[in-house]
């Protein structure tokens, strides 16, 4: 089978979220972002795992996601939009008991004009200066917006893993100010705000990449294995060149393995000639250029090649290979193709 195989550990997620559940403290909910698919690895799979786990707030990127996450996990959890409630929304968030996270007067006009008898929540700006509302449109709108009580109130961290900044410093008290005297759940933090200490967890934090094995938290159980299988391997000569472009020459007799996947999989061409692929604990260098469906490896040190090579796995991370490409583990997790055969491991299953 020439499908690459993504192996997803359930359980490596649930103990992620029991460790940050555990930093946040007993006095605060710890909640779960499953945007964006959870982050390319299923979010039916993972919010059902994760409400096993005790979770019963998550976080979505649009209500679109909302509604096939309440497909998913059923009635009763919250379901929180940072997108706010977008024009055409009102259906997806009255039908699906989605809760709108209002991030302008626009907003806030449009939701209690639309469908007033829907929980909502408030997003505030408080330096970021990408969604929420600003201190002055919020102190103009909160006397009517608090008199139908919202479910929460929230903010966002631009460098919660960037200390050096000073970033966390000006946002703390500003949210603390817009929020002062205010008798509604509030949330500041996703992962690395919950690293950086109980002043900033409030009533719910939001982890998120922390849950699927990411940076910045450092502690966290891997939750990937991205397996490769060989196509065919080769035996090459010293100058003769590999792939697209000749960018690889032979220095040496070696013998390469083409492997199925490339940048049409996530798999960045940056990561040509710069990366390896993993036979048990030996690291097999990419030689040429990844394209869009193959990628050729140098197997030469290898007694014999397996049927199938790791690019993730217990040897290399998605943050070791976002350090590779200069990017972030992010953007490596939510890049991840659809072509792969995806299989979950959870006790007992």
């Amino acid at each position: 089978m020439a499908q690459a195989s993504l192996h997803i550990n359930l359980d490596a997620i649930t103990a992620n979220w029991r460790a940050l559940n555990a930093k946040s403290g007993t006095a605060t909910e710890t909640g779960a972002v499953v945007k964006a698919d959870s982050y390319g690895l299923g979010a039916g799979r993972v919010s059902q795992a994760l409400m096993r786990a005790g979770v019963r707030t998550f976080f979505v990127a649009i209500a679109e996601e909302g509604a096939a996450l309440r497909k998913a996990i059923g009635d009763g959890p919250k379901i929180y939009v940072f997108s706010g409630h977008m024009e055409g929304d009102a259906p997806l968030l009255q039908n699906h008991s989605l809760i709108a996270l209002l991030n302008s007067p626009q907003q806030v006009q449009r939701h209690f004009s639309a469908c007033s008898d829907t929980p909502f929540g408030i997003q505030l700006d408080t330096g970021m200066n990408r969604l929420g509302l600003e201190a002055a449109e919020w102190s103009e709108i909160a006397p009517n917006a608090l008199a139908l009580s919202p479910k929460l109130i929230m903010s966002h961290l631009a460098c919660s893993d960037e200390l050096e900044v000073g970033m966390n410093e000006r946002q703390l008290p500003e949210f603390l100010r817009m929020t002062q005297g205010v008798n509604v759940p509030r949330s500041l933090s996703a992962t690395g705000g919950i690293l950086l200490g109980p002043e900033f967890h409030f009533d719910i934090t939001r982890p998120g990449v922390g849950l699927y094995g990411g940076m910045p938290f450092d502690d966290a159980q891997r939750v990937v294995t991205l397996s490769l299988p060989v196509i065919q391997t080769r035996s090459v000569a010293p100058g003769e060149t590999v792939g697209y472009g000749n960018t690889w020459t032979a220095q040496r007799h070696s013998v390469v393995a083409t492997v199925a996947a490339g940048y049409a999989d996530g798999i960045h061409r940056i990561l040509s000639n710069r990366t390896q692929l993993w036979a048990d604990g030996t690291a097999c260098p990419v030689i040429g250029r990844v394209s869009m469906d193959l990628i050729t490896v140098d197997v030469t040190d290898l007694a014999a090649c397996p049927d199938a090579l790791d690019l993730l796995g217990k040897h290399q991370t998605v943050d070791d290979l976002a350090a590779q490409s200069g990017t972030i583990g992010y953007e490596v997790l939510t890049s991840l193709g659809t072509r792969y055969n995806r299989s979950y491991h959870v006790s007992g299953a």
